[in-house]
């Protein structure tokens, strides 16, 4: 009789624990599809861990900047001295890298890996790969070991700035890269900054950069991890994790068709869901 109580008991709680679990994705906010620009978008509910809003984000698309984030964990998993001076030379000069930082320039690993996550300067991410143990032949296999030790299984690098096309991966896997990417105070810090300037480095004038999402410079926003990217194949991008209604939240927006069109796909997003009531968390 005890055992059979005691099976009876577990069913009841395994029922009503289901329940409230499909009442509570039941309450899920919704964002309508049709306001939005971009092609793909995953909204994802991080404490919680529930989507809130699915566009295409099992679709596999080049991602652009975005693969930055992977460039920045593999760089920083390696506990590479930051303050060594990396140089850049010849080999760092292509004709699809566009960049401020010429032949012979010096910078600290730090200071490569703030302006390739801040402002997505490529010659830096390249420089990042190259210095790394093995150079770029050893760092693009480690960036690919990273995505499987995420479970990224739709997503696949073949360089460490976004300028490949072949850098692809789904909507559902850059949340899995932005969560990991958030639990690095290097990348927060790097990505969440809104401008830097470097002096001193063989040129009168400092230099200026600013961060390519500017949503990280207002007060309305409080941001986490932020990324952007662009290339033709890719559109505009752009990956955050930050706080709505108290709430951790993954923003993934891809394929969106101008700067102005992805910010305004994160600032609708934001305003709708403002506009629920904050989910009530799993007990």
């Amino acid at each position: 009789m005890k055992t059979l109580l005691a099976l009876l008991a577990l069913l009841f709680f395994s029922t009503t624990a289901d329940a409230a679990h499909h009442r509570h994705r039941h309450h899920q906010p919704r964002t309508d599809n049709t306001k939005i620009n971009a092609q793909v978008v995953l909204v994802f509910d991080e404490f919680n861990q529930v989507s809130m809003m699915d566009k295409n984000s099992q679709k596999i698309v080049p991602i652009a900047s975005i693969t930055k984030l992977m460039t920045a964990m593999v760089t920083l998993d390696a506990n590479l001295p930051m303050d060594e001076v990396i140089t850049i030379g010849e080999d760092d000069i292509t004709g699809k890298l566009k960049s401020r930082m010429k032949v012979g320039m010096r910078f600290t690993r730090a200071e490569m890996l703030r302006l390739a996550l801040m402002s997505s300067e490529n010659r830096a991410a390249l420089a990042l790969a190259k210095s790394y143990p093995g150079g770029i032949e050893a760092f693009i296999p480690a960036m690919n070991l990273k995505a499987l030790e995420l479970e990224m299984l739709s997503t696949q690098f073949f360089d460490p700035t976004g300028l490949d096309r072949n850098n692809v991966s789904t909507a559902q896997d850059l949340v899995k890269m932005v969560v990991a990417a958030s639990s690095y105070a290097t990348i927060h810090e790097y990505t969440t900054t809104s401008s830097h300037e470097l002096a001193n480095i063989g040129r009168k004038k400092p230099l200026q950069y600013h961060n390519t999402n500017p949503l990280v410079s207002s007060s309305e926003w409080d941001i986490g991890v932020s990324k952007t990217g662009y290339i033709s194949q890719a559109g505009r991008c752009l990956v955050m994790q930050t706080m709505i209604n108290d709430n951790p939240v993954i923003i993934i927006i891809l394929d969106s068709k101008t700067k102005k069109s992805r910010i305004n796909d994160a600032k609708l997003i934001k305003k709708i869901l403002e506009k629920q009531s904050p989910p009530t968390p799993l007990s």
